[in-house]
């Protein structure tokens, strides 16, 4: 170790492999930093090395992160290791950093002086006031949708003059998207995309600007660089000449936003093009006991396209890892009620407990069970069940139904999924309801009767035909008619997020069906419970006071409930992953994706990761979906946790029949001969994939999607299938 790096104080905490990695000399360098080995030290601690050692002043850095908070704790950690002042260093978020750019030659790259940015909300409203001059219905071509393909080729460095049109809707699609960027060009207006790819035309062309800052950045550091995109990728390399040096931080393991764009396969790029000599990886880990680490390298080491790393720690041991099957996904919850408040008691903040799971609509069995037993709980991230946007849209149909003075109600839906009733047409029907002392619902049966407007009409018709269609039938039937009819489904079905939001409708169903069987058991003895309006008024007013329940605030202590997606950069002392079950985690739409059982792998990595002294993984042998018990197999992700890190704790019969009377016979996993996602042969639908279960062992029935048949039910004994 050289003299300088014994005067430094800074590299005094740190382990050998940190210390290499912060004293590189002059060259490229790629850090492979596993969970909770301390990356954001090492990336600070290089900054005040260079600065300290005078290899660079502070205006030669550039430090990319992938947020605020990560900036802003960058430049905190770098003002305590050097007495400097910080303001004039290059450290920002990309879209920050290129606003920077783009502010200081905005000439250079087209823009006025003062140009405005406009977040999601605005771009979307801009992009319908293009639509609205081209005379296009957004029933025909939805505003989101388009939103989607703009910033989708924008992100893959695409102008509208450079699209190659396939068919007549992408056509149509590029034709809003030229017309959006004269808009935006006229009115000197850019969007969160558009700050990329303006910077990054601009130094392509203008080779004057392009070298200037190739002289001033010597040093480029990238925090998180397994999710950086192709676009951000070689914005990069164009800040970088054979006289400055690029130093990437990241963990090809944690790469889980592929649906952003991400592509940990520029980490290969990354060694290919700055000829890389060897790969530094940060493989202490100073946050989790090691069979916690042990199970997180096993379970990973099933990817092959992976750079390879094996995380340890030298803090023990820890506690075996307990994993908990229950007969459904209410036992489930209960248990995990049952653990929680044993913690609790033994003096475990609630905010240090961490629930996982894979998609959002599973928080709702795991909420109702918090409120019931009293245990505080933030939703990381995200809103609470019944707050969601789609549940309160199918909740406000049910409403207006049983309900016809609801106004609330009337005005959430009556243009929601989008059906051409504007602003004017509501104001008029307002001004009805003052001036003749009825509901908004009245005021449109007035309309619609006198042919004032056809488009109130055809809502006035599809509430009564909803009507119709659900009397007499169960409160879970009547929400799965309505997410189908009203056009919500196929609306978030044009969405490219819109999946979640329809597992949520879907776990709607499922909420009323467990409502009614609660409510029948609670009140086997009254009669009332038989009255379908009676028992649709208690439901409406169950929701409402659910989603009325005043959720924790951040500085509380609280249980926190979050997907695996928002868990990444966190860390809990106890954490519980849910739902480990094939089609669930991994999520059944990966099964069809070039890649996906990859990345699911990955976020399974990151979810077990999160935890630092206990880790919980648990299952249900039946879960509600569809208002229906679907059986689903275990996690194929369970079976690569090595058997001596793991304590099962099989459900108890005699405990579980405390909660409810079982149901349903566990199920017998020889029956279930094929996994989830198992290609099959039959021989009258020909070859498809299976994608679920239902039923019990005595009467169980396979789902499978046929390439030319659709969806199938069959029953297992008689279905006869083959490997494809």
């Amino acid at each position: 170790m050289n003299q300088s790096i014994n005067q430094n104080s800074n590299l005094a905490d740190l382990n050998e492999k940190q210390i290499e990695a912060v004293t590189t000399s002059d060259e490229s360098a790629l850090i492979l930093a596993g969970a909770g080995s301390g990356k954001t030290k090492v990336l600070t601690s290089r900054v005040a090395w260079l600065i300290h050692n005078q290899t660079t002043s502070p205006g030669g850095i550039l430090a990319v992160t992938f947020t605020n908070k990560a900036a802003r704790e960058m430049l905190v950690r770098i003002s305590s290791q050097l007495p400097i002042n910080t303001r004039g260093m290059w450290v920002g978020t990309f879209h920050g950093l290129c606003n920077r750019f783009l502010k200081k030659h905005y000439k250079d790259a087209g823009l006025p002086e003062i140009f405005q940015i406009l977040d999601s909300a605005d771009q979307k409203s801009a992009i319908k006031r293009v639509m609205k001059s081209m005379n296009i219905d957004e029933e025909l071509f939805n505003s989101k949708d388009i939103q989607y393909f703009i910033n989708a080729n924008k992100e893959e460095g695409v102008r509208s003059n450079d699209y190659q049109a396939f068919d007549n809707i992408s056509k149509k699609k590029n034709e809003v998207y030229s017309m959006y960027e004269k808009q935006c060009q006229k009115e000197g207006v850019v969007d969160f995309a558009e700050l990329l790819l303006r910077c990054l035309e601009l130094l392509q062309k203008n080779v004057s600007i392009r070298e200037h800052y190739q002289s001033i950045f010597k040093h480029i550091l990238v925090d998180e660089f397994q999710d950086t995109s192709k676009l951000q990728y070689q914005w990069l390399k164009l800040l970088t000449s054979d006289q400055s040096f690029i130093f990437a931080v990241g963990d090809d393991d944690q790469s889980i936003y592929g649906f952003r764009g991400a592509s940990p396969g520029n980490m290969k790029d990354l060694q290919k093009d700055f000829k890389i000599k060897s790969v530094i990886k940060l493989e202490q880990n100073y946050r989790s006991k090691n069979n916690i680490l042990n199970a997180a390298n096993a379970i990973i080491d099933n990817n092959k396209d992976r750079l390879g790393k094996n995380l340890w720690a030298s803090s023990g041991e820890g506690d075996l890892i307990r994993q908990y099957t229950a007969l459904d996904d209410r036992l489930e919850a209960a248990y995990l009620v049952d653990e929680i408040k044993m913690m609790h008691r033994a003096g475990s903040r609630y905010d240090q407990i961490a629930i996982l799971y894979r998609n959002n609509a599973q928080s709702r069995v795991i909420e109702m069970a918090m409120v019931t037993n009293q245990i505080p709980y933030r939703v990381y991230g995200g809103l609470r069940f019944f707050e969601r946007a789609e549940v309160k849209h199918t909740l406000a149909y049910l409403r207006l139904i049983s309900n016809k003075n609801d106004d609330n109600a009337f005005i959430r839906i009556v243009n929601f999924p989008p059906r051409g009733i504007g602003a004017r047409s509501i104001e008029q029907l307002d001004d009805y309801t003052k001036k003749n002392d009825c509901s908004m619902w009245e005021a449109a049966k007035a309309f619609s009767s006198e042919n004032k407007s056809p488009k109130i009409s055809i809502f006035v018709n599809l509430i009564q035909n909803v009507e119709d269609q659900i009397h007499g039938t169960g409160i879970d039937e009547s929400i799965d008619y309505i997410n189908t009819y009203s056009g919500l489904k196929e609306h978030y079905a044009k969405d490219k997020d819109g999946g979640s939001r329809i597992e949520n409708l879907d776990e709607l169903v499922s909420a009323a069906k467990s409502y009614m069987i609660d409510t029948r058991e609670e009140n086997s003895e009254d009669k009332s419970t038989g009255n379908q309006s009676l028992l649709l008024a208690e439901f409406l007013d169950y929701t409402s006071l659910e989603s009325g329940e005043l959720q924790a605030s951040a500085g509380d202590d609280a249980l926190q409930l979050m997907t695996i997606h928002s868990s990444k950069g966190l860390e809990f002392d106890v954490v519980f992953i849910t739902g480990l079950e094939d089609g669930l985690c991994p999520h059944e739409r990966s099964l069809l994706e070039q890649k996906g059982i990859e990345e699911e792998r990955r976020l399974m990595y990151v979810a077990v990761t999160r935890a630092r002294s206990k880790l919980y993984l648990s299952l249900a042998q039946s879960r509600m979906t569809y208002g229906q018990p679907r059986y689903n197999l275990p996690s194929r992700f369970l079976d690569e946790i090595p058997e001596e890190l793991i304590k099962r704790i099989n459900f108890s019969k005699d405990k579980e029949l405390l909660y409810k009377k079982p149901h349903i016979a566990p199920y017998s996993e020889s029956k279930h001969v094929w996994k989830i996602g198992t290609m099959v042969s039959h021989q009258k639908f020909g070859q498809g994939m299976v994608t679920g279960y239902e039923g019990n062992e005595n009467d169980l029935r396979i789902q499978i999607k046929f390439s030319d048949h659709g969806i199938k039910w069959l029953a297992m004994e008689y279905a006869k299938l083959s490997e494809a």
